[in-house]
């Protein structure tokens, strides 16, 4: 027993000896490796005001995707191998704020920009990239967009610094009009929406494909509020239910379609709502069991997509953030930053003309989910999901969101061929 004592002191005495810096904590006598530095990617997103739990769903989503690439040793440049670091900056919920930001995030040596929940800042941003890429040209940046859906930043506003990860408005809505087209029970419709260019697209396109769809659907109430600055919805809740209208057709985010949703419960309001967002950020706890079978969502993906790859990647997520209010994954996100590696690594180096060209025509595929980079107006090409709340329990609903007991059941899956449309874009590629 005693040898066995004098061994084991033997092996912690030599172990100590054996660190990083050489014997005995001395400085090593071999040359230092300098570590490659981080490549620096920027979020410019709400932080704090009435849309932060937007902006730090996000965050959370993103520092997943950044983990999971460092774990395996981050990019492969050609100078080693480099991490990714989010760096955060709030806009606040402001566009001025917003620019300020993204000066800098440039000034501390950003050279990828991520931003995706406001289409009017993502407008802002744009045109302010567009400008910086052409002056400074040393310092180009990059400008990854996973949230903000107006169709116009990539049809008419569309530019080779700027790629769009989610569907856009009009792709959602035509995935929404595939199950409405089908719903019988629906004969009139409430339109409504924030009063941006998003909301105002979400209800041009909803008018549009109901007159293609279903022309005999009425439109019953059609109309806008402000963004952010409804405390009280209960006047729009009382006009919707006085309009008998059998379903609400909304693309409200946020805290927006919380208070919405939740003041249609309270005025009594039993028709459907055909939603971009309504399947978490509060949404379901709001409105209980008078959402059930009557709320429905588009989505790239929701956990309740009946694969085995997709229940064991939400899984792997519930385990990283265990919370129940740190709920709300977005595929897309995941694959966003699976689609900056890989373009990082075709590229060779973080120059941003490089890493743009490798992802124009980028695919990527995490968790038996898969898309592509279109090069033609930098819109992704994925497959689309529409889900239906239930209750947690019920058959295909195995997850609820956000502890809610609601989840959301899988009615309807849309092909990214059957959901890609057209573009009006004409890139102008740097020369």
């Amino acid at each position: 027993m005693n040898k066995l004592r004098r061994d084991v002191l033997k092996y912690l005495q030599l172990s100590l000896l054996c660190t990083p810096f050489g014997v005995a904590g001395a400085a090593s006598a071999g040359p230092k490796v300098k570590p490659a530095p981080a490549i620096k990617l920027a979020l410019v997103e709400s932080l704090s005001g009435p849309f932060a739990n937007t902006g730090e769903a996000v965050f959370r989503n993103l520092l997943w995707a950044t983990e999971r690439v460092n774990a395996r040793g981050g990019v492969r440049l050609a100078d080693g191998m480099h991490e990714l670091v989010i760096e955060r900056y709030d806009s606040k919920g402001q566009n001025e704020e917003a620019l300020s930001a993204l000066r800098a995030a440039i000034d501390n040596g950003a050279r990828v920009i991520m931003q995706g929940n406001s289409s009017a800042t993502a407008a802002a941003l744009l045109d302010a990239i567009d400008k910086h890429n052409s002056r400074d040209p040393a310092r180009r940046v990059l400008y990854l967009n996973y949230s903000a859906v107006d169709p116009a930043l990539t049809n008419e506003r569309c530019s080779f610094w700027h790629f769009r990860f989610d569907a856009h408005a009009d792709m959602r809505m035509a995935a929404l009009m595939e199950v409405i087209k089908d719903d019988k029970a629906v004969h009139s419709a409430y339109l409504i929406g924030q009063d941006y260019s998003f909301g105002q697209a979400v209800l041009r396109e909803a008018r549009r494909q109901l007159a293609v769809q279903r022309p005999d659907v009425r439109i019953v109430g059609d109309e806008l509020h402000p963004v952010g600055r409804v405390k009280d919805f209960a006047p729009y809740a009382v006009k919707i239910k006085q309009s008998s209208a059998e379903a609400v057709i909304t693309g409200n985010w946020g805290n927006d379609l919380m208070l919405l949703v939740k003041a249609a419960r309270e005025a009594g309001y039993e028709g459907r709502f055909y939603t971009f967002y309504g399947n978490a950020l509060g949404a379901p706890a709001a409105l209980g069991d008078t959402g059930v079978g009557k709320v429905l969502a588009v989505a790239d993906w929701l956990p309740n997509v009946p694969t085995a790859e997709s229940r064991a990647f939400y899984r792997s997520f519930r385990e990283r953030f265990p919370d129940p209010r740190d709920d709300y994954v977005h595929m897309r996100m995941q694959l966003m930053i699976e689609a900056l590696a890989q373009s990082l690594e075709k590229a060779g180096r973080a120059d941003a003309v490089a890493v743009a060209q490798a992802m124009e025509h980028v695919k990527v595929e995490l968790a038996g989910r898969s898309g592509q980079m279109r090069a033609a107006d930098h819109q992704f090409q994925q497959s689309l999901v529409v889900g239906m709340m239930e209750k947690k329990g019920s058959p295909g609903v195995d997850f609820d969101v956000e502890g809610s007991g609601y989840g959301f059941k899988v009615v309807r899956e849309i092909a990214a061929t059957k959901a890609e449309m057209p573009t009006s874009c004409k890139m102008v590629r740097p020369s």
